[in-house]
Formats: C-alpha cells, structure tokens, sequence
C-alpha cells in the first residue's frame, strides 16, 4: 500500500502530462495496488492429505492451518460437518468461542488451542471419539477479505464387547442350534466359528446391524456330532475376541429332551397340586379355628351376663339384710325407752 502511494505522488509530479492522461495512469495505478493489496492478504486452508484414524474413547487431533503461516486470531475459524446438514461442531469469532449452537454431541468435547492461532494453526482437538464422530469435516477460515476451507476424513475404530453363544434349540434331525453376537464394533468385523482343532465351521445364518453404537453381528450354526469345543471369534484388524462353548460326547437326541421337559413339568404341577392341598388344608383349619373361637367368646358373653345376674341378685339380698338389722336395732331401741318408762311411773 505504501508503495502505491509514492508511485501516485509521483505520478502527480508528471505536470507536462494532460489531465486525462494523468487521470489514466492514476486509475491504472489504483487498480493495481488494489490487485496488489488483496493478493497479500489470500491464503491456503490446508488439511491432512490422508483419512485421520482414532479410537473410539481416546482424544484426537483433526489438523488444519493456514499457508503462508500467518495469525488467525482475527479471523473466523468454523469446523462443521457437511455430512449432516452442516452441524456445526465448533466456532471461534471475535476473538472467543461462539459454541451457542453447537451440535449437542459434541459439548464439552472440542477445544481450538488459541495460542496455535498465531502461527496460523486451527487444528481441533476431539475428546472421548465415539462411533458418531466418524465422517467428513470441514475447517473454514475466513478473514474480511477471504475465505477457504479444507477437508478432513475421520474413521473411528472401536472394539465391541466380547461374543456371546446362546443355545436356540434343537432340530427334528437332533442338531443343535447355535447362535453367537457381538456389539459395539467399527468398522464391521469378521465373525467366524472354529471346531477345537481351529477348522473353520461355515455359518447357515448371519445378521449386521448398524446404531450409534457400531457394528452388531450374529451369526448361527448347527451342530449334528460332538466336535469337543466350538469357539466364536469376532477380529478386527488387530483386535481379536472369542468365547467358546463345550458340547457333549453323544449325539444330541430330542426325544431326550423331551421327556425330561415333560417330566420337569409334571414334577412341577404335582408339587404346584400339593401347595395347593396344603395351603386348602391350612385355610379350613383356619375356618375351624374361628368357628371355635366365636363360640367361646359366646360363651364368655353369656357367662359374664349371668355373672352380672347374680352380683345383682346378691346385692338386693344384702340390701334387705341391713335395712332388717336397722329396723331391728330401732325396734330394740324403741322396748327400751318403753321399758324406762315404765319404771319411772
């Protein structure tokens, strides 16, 4: 800029020039230190060239910057994801986060080194990867007179929970249904089933299924023989997890089975029959019991109300008794005084 200032002061010391030929050279001039000075501030968004790997519950760094190596701090620097309609996973404007709308799965988890800005460095650093995190990113920078933005790929390997064998019955031939499932795996793994001398046993039915979660695999077998020990072992690259189940030595015989459900369910309602006589017993012995026990209150009630009778009758009786001496003693009294009298006269 300072450049295209001396030029056009030099320009204006052309005077043997006409007007409108200055006025030419003077426009001219602007113009390219216009081009000029908007030239200075472009700059290159630059993303990793190769897809960035992580591990579903560790940290990782989607890297981005800027070529040349100049400050963003006073730049807009935006990470968003345009595989799901633009949702915004981190915002730096103004010199501060501006996380209001941030997607929800990814709260708390973000974080822009502010210091790296400086040196033109807008790398994102991601917390706790889950399964979800895995997709396309966009790193946006935009100052007031550009703007660019570069892409970074995330693939996010996670190891699931170890396999498990169900018994799903048996078939009218004897053989025994199989299944074994895994979840939680990303990318989709390998399930397969092995006899106990590590021969690969063909599956008849298999299942994917894909969540939030990863990857979830089923698959099914049926054993006709005793092959000793059959193992489920579902790998991922480096990661392997098995289980395994023993079988028996004979061949697996339904009628068997059969007859020993039956008779677990006889067994069950013979004895469910005598919990029931009993507790029949224990209610009409509980009938008898309050029969018997109404009739001695009765009883008692009855006894109590003659007991009542007779302390009454006694009272009256008594009563009479004392009223007699009383008339008694006035009799008594009244000879007396009878008997003085006469004396006296």
């Amino acid at each position: 800029m300072i450049s295209c200032i001396i030029l056009f002061i030099h320009t204006l010391e052309l005077k043997h020039l006409c007007p409108s030929e200055m006025k030419f050279i003077c426009l001219t001039l602007l113009i390219m230190c216009g081009i000029t000075d908007s030239r200075s501030e472009q700059y290159e968004v630059v993303g990793p060239a190769d897809t960035v790997f992580a591990v579903a519950g560790e940290d990782v760094i989607l890297p981005c910057s800027v070529k040349p190596n100049i400050s963003v701090v006073d730049m807009r620097v935006e990470w968003f994801r345009p595989d799901l309609k633009n949702a915004l996973v981190y915002l730096y404007e103004d010199h501060d986060d501006r996380n209001a709308e941030q997607t929800e799965s990814y709260r708390g988890r973000t974080k822009l080194n502010h210091q790296e800005l400086q040196r033109g460095d807008a790398s994102l650093k991601l917390s706790s990867v889950q399964v979800s995190d895995e997709g396309r990113y966009k790193c946006f920078i935009q100052s007031k007179s550009w703007y660019d933005d570069a892409t970074v790929d995330v693939s996010v390997e996670a190891v699931g929970r170890p396999p498990v064998i169900t018994v799903d019955g048996f078939d009218d031939s004897g053989g025994l249904h199989l299944q074994c499932e895994s979840k939680g795996w990303n990318p989709e793994p390998v399930l397969e089933w092995l006899d106990s001398e590590g021969a690969i046993l063909s599956s008849e039915t298999t299942e994917t299924h894909r969540n939030t979660e990863g990857f979830s695999v089923k698959h099914s077998i049926t054993v006709h023989h005793s092959v000793g020990k059959i193992h489920c072992r579902v790998k991922l690259r480096n990661h392997k997890l098995e289980t395994l189940i023993i079988t028996s030595n004979k061949r697996f015989n339904p009628w068997r089975t059969s007859i020993i459900l039956i008779s677990a369910v006889v067994l069950l309602i013979v004895i469910a029959g005598m919990l029931m006589a009993a507790f029949i017993q224990k209610n009409r012995k509980h009938d008898q019991l309050l029969g018997e026990k109404s009739r001695i209150q009765g009883e008692c009630d009855n006894l109590t109300d003659e007991i009542g009778r007779i302390q009454q009758g006694e009272f009256i009786c008594l009563l009479f008794h004392y009223l007699f001496k009383v008339f008694a003693f006035f009799c008594i009294c009244i000879c007396i005084c009878n008997a003085k009298l006469y004396v006296h006269t």
